[in-house]
C-alpha cells in the first residue's frame, strides 16, 4: 500500500450502549486521527477519542460529514466516520459511497476503505422481545425525508400482505404523518404496528 494513502473507516457503533460496540469498531475509532460524526454519536464514543481531531455536525448535515471524511482521507489522513447501529442500514455508508462515486474514486486509489459493521437498532430491539426475526422479515423507515409517504405506505401494505414481520425505523415520523393531511397515513402505520409476530 502507498504510505501516503489515507484510510477511511465507515464505522457502525451499535445501538447506543458501549457494550454493543464491536471490537472492530473500537479499534477503527482508536486508530483514527480524525473522527467525523453527528454530535450525539460523538458523545457516545467520547471516552475513545481524547486528543484526536473531531468534526461534529448536526442532524441533516450528513452529506457534509461524508464529504469532509472522504476529502480528508483522500489527502492522506486516517479517518473514521461514525454512524449509529450499522452504517450500511439507514446510515452514513451509502452517502460516503455516493461522494466517492461523484469524485471518481476507484479501488486502489486513496483513500483505502473499510466498512465496519455494527449491531443495528433492529437487532437490539428484537433481542428484547425474543426472536421476531427468526424467519422472513423486512425493515421499513417511516421517515419521508428521502422517500415520499405514498411509497412508504405501499411498502408497508405489501409487506403486511406478504406476511413479513416488519421492523419499523423512525416511528415518530409515522405519528407526524398521521397528524398531517394524508388521509391513509395512520391506517398504513397501524397495519404495520399491529402485524403479529410469528
Amino acid at each position: 500500500m502507498n504510505e501516503n494513502m489515507g484510510t477511511l473507516s465507515i464505522v457502525g457503533i451499535g445501538p447506543g450502549h458501549s457494550e454493543h460496540t464491536t471490537p472492530a469498531a473500537l479499534a477503527a475509532i482508536v486508530g483514527a486521527e480524525l473522527i467525523v460524526g453527528y454530535s450525539t454519536y460523538i458523545k457516545l464514543v467520547r471516552h475513545l477519542i481524547d486528543g484526536r481531531e473531531i468534526v461534529r455536525t448536526g442532524m441533516t448535515e450528513e452529506i457534509g460529514r461524508a464529504r469532509t471524511a472522504v476529502e480528508r482521507a483522500r489527502d492522506g489522513a486516517r479517518v473514521a466516520i461514525i454512524s449509529s447501529g450499522d452504517a450500511g442500514v439507514y446510515g452514513m455508508c451509502s452517502l460516503v459511497f455516493q461522494v466517492l462515486q461523484e469524485m471518481g474514486w476507484q479501488r486502489g486509489h486513496s483513500p483505502m476503505l473499510q466498512v465496519i459493521p455494527g449491531i443495528t437498532a433492529l437487532n437490539s430491539c428484537a433481542s428484547l422481545v425474543g426472536a421476531p426475526f427468526g424467519h422472513d422479515f423486512c425493515a421499513i423507515s417511516l421517515s419521508d425525508l428521502l422517500t415520499p409517504w405514498p411509497v412508504i405506505e405501499r411498502r408497508i401494505e405489501a409487506a403486511a400482505a406478504a406476511d413479513f414481520v416488519i421492523g419499523l425505523y423512525t416511528p415518530k415520523a409515522a405519528a407526524a404523518n398521521a397528524k398531517s393531511s394524508r388521509p391513509n397515513a395512520s391506517s398504513a402505520s397501524t397495519a404495520a404496528a399491529t402485524h403479529p409476530w410469528p
